[in-house]
């Protein structure tokens, strides 16, 4: 091969003008104004009295130097409260779900696949309400408790699911190796099978983590005042259900969105490792 032919193959080939970066960003461009003006001309014909100014007070206020944090910003902080004991916990549901399914022992396989099923084909509505009328009534367990509780049993039904496919989707010759090297079931899991499951877990464990931010609003039928609650406050005191709603929505948007950038770059780095 001539050193001319050479050349041209590793000359890279011109990208076609409906691919290149200009043109996909003046599509995201053209898109968003459209949407801004679909937006704007709707809420023009509304003919409704937009009170934007006034839902900064809502978030956070300063006074005499001091910050002093609106109902949605409080509802906010309980809502994160929620959300990271309600997450932990449904991992650690999630993955001793998925052991006991896997495993060689009939009633913990039985069990797992009976709450299983039962918990992701009910409406989390009515486990919401049977956990905080009797489950938490017997136990003693506080409304915030419930709510927790409650949402971690949820989520970690579809936890359990991905975890157990994570940990099936690793190779058999992995456990073979492990098991003719003497390893105990619980070192194999933790030395051989979970390293090489985390990196496929890690998405979908994601969206189940992202779906418990915002299922996190069923604790507002229990009377906890987390941020749709605090919400749905402020909206029958002040009747700015648009700028609040729409605040609120927002403010779900920005909690969600950083929790997915934040697995990605989790799992980023751990492909890496």
């Amino acid at each position: 091969m001539s050193t001319s032919t050479a050349s041209a193959e590793r000359r890279p080939r011109p990208v076609a003008w409906h691919r290149a970066w200009w043109f996909e960003a003046l599509l995201f461009a053209a898109f968003a104004l459209g949407a801004v003006a679909f937006i704007v001309q709707g809420a023009q014909g509304m003919g409704y009295q937009w009170k934007w100014d006034q839902v900064p007070r809502y978030l956070v206020r300063v006074i005499d130097g001091e910050i002093i944090w609106g109902a949605l910003t409080k509802g906010l902080f309980v809502t994160l409260d929620i959300a990271w004991q309600a997450g932990l916990l449904a991992l650690l549901i999630g993955l001793v779900t998925a052991v006991l399914r896997l495993s060689n022992t009939i009633v913990g396989s039985a069990i797992a696949w009976i709450y299983i099923e039962v918990v992701r084909n009910t409406p989390i509505l009515v486990q919401m309400l049977i956990i905080y009328f009797i489950v938490a009534a017997i136990l003693g367990i506080p409304r915030m408790g419930a709510g927790v509780l409650c949402l971690a049993l949820y989520e970690g039904a579809f936890a359990a699911e991905i975890i157990r496919g994570a940990i099936i989707a690793v190779r058999r010759g992995q456990w073979e190796a492990g098991r003719s090297l003497g390893f105990s079931e619980f070192n194999l899991y933790r030395d051989i099978v979970l390293p090489q499951a985390v990196p496929l877990m890690l998405p979908p464990l994601g969206g189940v983590l992202v779906n418990l931010v915002k299922h996190s609003a069923i604790v507002s039928v229990i009377a906890v005042f987390d941020l749709t609650t605090q919400a749905r406050n402020v909206v029958s005191d002040t009747f700015m259900a648009f700028e609040i709603w729409l605040t609120t929505a927002a403010i779900y948007l920005v909690i969600t969105i950083t929790l997915s950038l934040f697995v990605s770059w989790l799992e980023h780095r751990y492909r890496r490792r």
